[in-house]
């Protein structure tokens, strides 16, 4: 099968998250025999900061403006079974026009930001890799959000068919680590800040780092503010590409995982650390949210904080507990939260949308 993606970024994991997913994702159905192309805008934002130039086994097309790829564009969709556009794409609406317009492929619009977008919906907001018409000319819908989301998606944006597409992980590039050595800290905590998550990180990093100054934390990521509240035992590190992840995560017992506030409003939205980590060997510290549990069993195969003391709680447990827990949910990542995994159902969400009625002719 031949798939035509239009995304945000596949070159640079800087400051996102559709990177990191794109790639384990590719690569998986690259290596399950299907052809991928891959359109990205060059965006300064992206290419200050690329640390991918190539998408092995597939084509990776990094143009300088709409125009500039129109007609190669226009071919490879012709040439495709399904072509895909997705939350963020910097061209999303004239990718659109174009996935609709070729009446032989399969449309599919991906949203890998399905919280934030609902929450630019109700709130009148414009949203701009949706059109007018909503995601109604669509054959088929993806969602990186499961549960409400997708009768959101259906009730008010159009959507006619629904599918939830969960995060992943790519277990070559995030695994264990095996020199203990290398845990230097007691929590850590990899992610871009965003305001939004600032609440729970305060409730469940920084409010412990200050109630346990004989112990040491270290957070991980980008755009942190200047008057971030730091303390003397948080050690900071700037953004690190993927393949860095897992020396970070064995660095420490524990790591914690913190989600942006529309994500947990609306639930069964994972975040993509929460699968980094695990397929690390690494202990998780999530904070709550609805349908955690549809992705790991809370107590046995990751921990779940609320406050302050259940942060404290869970950094207090032994190395024999903590090791326990992350040996289960290593074992349940790689059995159906891998890319691979992933892989196998988007082709099949394709494969059942291909083979189902030919959509309605729009009255005029």
């Amino acid at each position: 099968m031949k798939l035509v993606i239009f995304g945000l970024t596949f070159s640079s994991s800087w400051g996102n998250g559709h990177a990191t997913l794109w790639r384990g994702l590719c690569s998986a159905l690259i290596r399950q025999g299907h052809e991928v192309v891959f359109f990205e805008r060059d965006t300064p934002y992206y290419a200050m900061n690329r640390d991918l130039f190539a998408l092995p086994g597939g084509e990776l097309v990094i143009y300088a403006d709409w125009s500039s790829v129109q007609s190669k564009a226009q071919r490879e969709v012709r040439e495709a079974d399904a072509a895909i556009v997705t939350s963020y794409a910097a061209d999303a609406l004239a990718a659109t026009d174009l996935i609709i317009s070729a009446s032989r492929t399969l449309s599919v619009f991906y949203d890998l930001d399905t919280p934030v977008t609902l929450s630019r919906l109700r709130r009148g907001d414009t949203i701009p890799y949706i059109g007018e018409r909503g995601l109604a000319d669509f054959d088929l819908v993806l969602s990186y959000t499961g549960g409400a989301a997708l009768d959101a998606l259906r009730d008010e944006l159009g959507a006619r068919q629904v599918v939830p597409l969960y995060g992943h992980v790519d277990p070559d590039v995030h695994r264990p680590l095996e020199a203990a050595s290398l845990r230097q800290f007691t929590l850590s905590y990899l992610g871009t800040y965003s305001a939004d998550r600032q609440d729970a990180l305060e409730a469940l990093f920084n409010a412990p780092a200050r109630a346990r100054p004989d112990l040491r934390f270290v957070i991980g990521g980008a755009q942190y503010p200047q008057d971030f509240p730091w303390c003397p035992n948080i050690f900071f590190v700037h953004h690190l590409p993927p393949t860095d992840h897992p020396a970070f995560y064995a660095s420490s017992r524990l790591t914690l995982n913190v989600t942006r506030r529309p994500m947990a409003d609306l639930g069964w939205c994972p975040s993509g650390r929460l699968f980094e980590a695990t397929a690390c060997g690494v202990p998780v510290l999530s904070d709550a949210w609805a349908g955690l549990e549809t992705f790991f069993t809370p107590g046995d195969e990751i921990l779940v904080a609320r406050d302050t003391a259940d942060a404290l709680a869970a950094i207090e447990l032994s190395d024999a507990e903590l090791e326990r827990v992350a040996s289960a949910a290593r074992e349940h990542t790689l059995a159906a939260h891998t890319s691979e995994q992933r892989a196998h159902e988007l082709i099949a969400a394709v494969s059942t949308t291909l083979i189902s009625p030919p959509r309605e002719m729009e009255q005029v």
